[in-house]
């Protein structure tokens, strides 16, 4: 699964219902909303143990036709070797070359919208989206330069704040990722510049100097980029039109919903109404018809990292290598191997059935869509899990974007809901079974060794299993002095360690295991008042928890 998407992985989640539905070929779903999806993501499956019998000649042809078309698919099947995805997706691209671009997906920042006539190129602000195929803000940003005849250039802004979040983790990840775009960037005849400081103080003076035409950027909910877009929108000349793309959505945000929605119940139909027109293959981004006169200056990468002021103690995980090719090499061995186990075995911390991909979802390196539209396709074999992925990466996923778009208070108590906010003062003077320290749970110094072992994993390999991300929130509300200090140490752990923090999953997880953010009132109990309850028992239940616990539970940290 997408171990960032915790509160998917509850049993009490639409993908079990899903699963329940799914055998049962003429029951009908409860909402046309869970009808629809089911429909939309199951056309594709087989109807194993269903006999037909062909009750004329014409259902006879229809049948034997049905098999000559399979058979391409079934010799394909015995030839696939590793890499067949990245070849068939680069065949996929160059056949959609000129589909049309969605201009639903993108919105004005300003109020020109004409590009000014004399201007030297088309810049796209590189931002959350971190790659060059399957970016719709560098497939509109490519398109409107070649229809005005100009050259295409791309900018990264590089900001390090100074603070305990900064580590070479994330920056090391980061930085080797926008490496392989640059060298993309150059086979394709485009300009890659990597801008140090805040947007606001170095972008718009770029944008002059180089007398750019029109700014594309991409789209994030959260507070930092958000802020990043005004103070460039303030300081652009107001003859330069600035056009955000949503390249992170399947269905861009302030389509999916104009508003804060209030759990994955009431956006999914909203979402799902809208994939048959958002959730399409990408065209090419081709290489680039019109050079630049000023070309971009050269970067060492490995000299820009040495200089970074992070905290390298937290070192970079060997499972997980930057850049868009590895994250494709990840989607293909998670459709060859682990796709099939996800549907039955994705709660369970000592089964390889998730797709490990969400760093580089994170990241922008690998494109949500492109990895929805290959599950789709590709992993017919494991027919039975794909309704349950596609709602954690599609429903689940963008619902965190909506909460953090349309909740300031994203990362806060103050962002909970009025119930949950209410419960928690009500019992934030209960006493805790145990007290820990930041520094303690850092450390992973607690009487429970599950939750130790998955603290310790978090710290060493920079992932925590998807259901004991939930447990692990919610025994930090239980062992510490309050909500406030809960949520904040939650946050803090999750964003230093986990290589997919600092990411509205991130946010939405803390606050649905502390603060019960798009999930229900249960019964009240001490400390946890009306927030749902995860306990070690409950856990024995789920799986092995000693072999979990063998593996990962640390001497010492």
């Amino acid at each position: 699964m997408l171990h960032c998407v915790w509160r998917s992985t509850s049993p009490f989640s639409a993908p079990g219902r899903f699963l329940k539905l799914l055998p049962h070929h003429h029951q009908r779903p409860s909402s046309p909303a869970l009808f629809f999806l089911t429909c939309f993501f199951s056309c594709q499956l087989t109807m194993s143990g269903t006999k037909r019998k062909a009750s004329s000649a014409a259902a006879g042809e229809e049948h034997r036709a049905k098999q000559q078309k399979l058979a391409p698919v079934k010799e394909e099947k015995k030839e696939k070797v590793g890499g067949w995805l990245q070849s068939l997706v680069q065949q996929q691209r160059s056949e959609k070359k000129d589909m049309k671009f969605n201009k639903k997906r993108l919105r004005f920042l300003s109020d020109n919208e004409k590009i000014k006539q004399g201007s030297e190129g088309v810049l796209y602000w590189m931002l959350r989206d971190q790659r060059v195929q399957d970016n719709w803000a560098l497939i509109h940003a490519q398109r409107l330069a070649v229809k005005e005849n100009l050259p295409l250039h791309v900018c990264f802004c590089l900001v390090v704040p100074k603070s305990e979040l900064s580590t070479l983790r994330h920056y090391s990840f980061m930085l080797k990722g926008l490496e392989e775009v640059a060298k993309e960037c150059e086979q394709l005849n485009i300009q890659f510049h990597l801008l140090h400081g805040a947007p606001g103080k170095v972008l718009p003076g770029f944008v002059s100097n180089r007398s750019f035409g029109a700014v594309v950027t991409d789209f994030s909910p959260i507070r930092e980029p958000l802020q990043w877009l005004e103070d460039v929108k303030k300081k652009l000349p107001k003859d330069i039109p600035f056009i955000q793309v949503d390249a992170h959505n399947i269905v861009p945000c302030w389509v999916a919903s104009p508003k804060l929605e209030y759990s994955a119940r009431t956006i999914r139909g909203k979402i799902t109404n809208l994939l048959s027109e958002f959730l399409t293959d990408f065209p090419l981004v081709d290489a680039h018809p019109h050079t630049a006169t000023r070309t971009a200056k050269g970067v060492d990468w490995d000299k820009t990292l040495a200089s970074l002021d992070v905290d390298r103690t937290v070192k970079e995980p060997e499972w997980a290598k930057p850049g868009t090719k590895p994250g494709m090499d990840m989607l293909e061995s998670f459709i060859d191997v682990r796709l099939k186990l996800f549907g039955s075995q994705r709660n369970d911390p000592n089964a390889p059935a998730l797709s490990q991909l969400s760093p580089w979802l994170r990241f922008g390196q690998i494109s949500a869509q492109r990895v929805a539209w290959q599950v789709q396709r590709n992993g017919k074999n494991a027919s039975q899990s794909i309704p349950a992925f596609i709602e954690e990466l599609v429903v689940r996923r963008e619902l965190t974007d909506n909460f953090c778009f349309y909740n300031k208070k994203y990362d806060s108590v103050e962002g909970a809901y009025e119930w949950a906010q209410k419960t928690l003062k009500d019992h934030a003077k209960d006493e805790r079974p145990y007290l820990y320290t930041r520094e303690q749970l850092e450390k992973a110094k607690t009487h429970d060794k599950l939750w130790n072992a998955a603290q310790y994993q978090m710290v060493t390999e920079g992932k925590m299993h998807g259901f004991l991300r939930m447990y692990w929130a919610k025994k930090i509300l239980e062992w510490t002095s309050s909500p406030e200090e809960a949520l904040s140490i939650a946050l803090y752990l999750n964003d230093r360690y986990e290589l997919d923090g600092q990411d509205p999953n991130g946010f939405v997880g803390c606050m649905w295991s502390i603060c019960g953010i798009h999930d229900q009132g249960w019964a009240e109990r001490a400390v946890f008042g009306k927030i749902r309850y995860m306990n070690y028992k409950g856990c024995l239940r789920k799986f092995n928890v000693a072999q979990f616990e063998r593996k990962y539970c640390p001497k010492s940290l």
